[in-house]
């Protein structure tokens, strides 16, 4: 665990050129502190403590404003910078050294049982405002630009900035 908080850490001060020192980062940064309580409910859902995970990621949302379902799955070095308004669906897959900006949705298309939300490949940024939506693949190395709204997949080491990727 304290691995994974050093790592978090590690990763805001890299990539958040605002952050000026790991003792800032630890006592102010609401997206890495909605990451450490992503990873003690999902770890409370993995053990069957189901109500318990969503009490507790419940709390997470209201210090932090970011909601992320305890059944997600999150890789390593996740960031989310400035946090607030931040959803993160029950099915989603999430890479490792993923960044995303306020207001970015990874959200179900529709209700209904089996995977319902997007999958997103290493090394992906997300900027603020995006909706990634449905049981689509993000690919490796993707730029999703500000405001967009993906409801298709995105091929490896693309960038998203237009209405290529967006249908009704």
């Amino acid at each position: 665990m304290l691995k994974s908080i050093k790592a978090d850490i590690d990763t805001a001060l890299r990539l958040d050129p605002a952050a000026r020192n790991w003792l800032e980062v630890l006592l102010t940064y609401p997206g890495v502190h909605a990451v450490w309580g992503y990873r003690i409910a999902h770890f409370l859902w993995q053990i069957k403590l189901k109500l318990l995970a969503r009490i507790y990621s419940n709390w997470i949302r209201a210090v932090t404003g970011v909601e992320i379902h305890p059944a997600a799955k999150i890789g390593k070095r996740f960031f989310i910078d400035h946090g607030m308004g931040v959803v993160i669906g029950a099915t989603a897959i999430v890479g490792d050294d993923v960044m995303i900006y306020h207001d970015v949705t990874l959200g179900a298309k529709s209700g209904g049982s089996g995977k319902r939300h997007p999958t997103i490949g290493n090394q992906v940024v997300i900027g603020a405002g995006a909706r990634v939506i449905g049981d689509i693949s993000i690919g490796d190395g993707v730029k999703i630009s500000a405001n967009m709204v993906v409801t298709k997949s995105v091929p490896a080491r693309t960038s998203v900035d237009s209405s290529e990727f967006f249908v009704i």
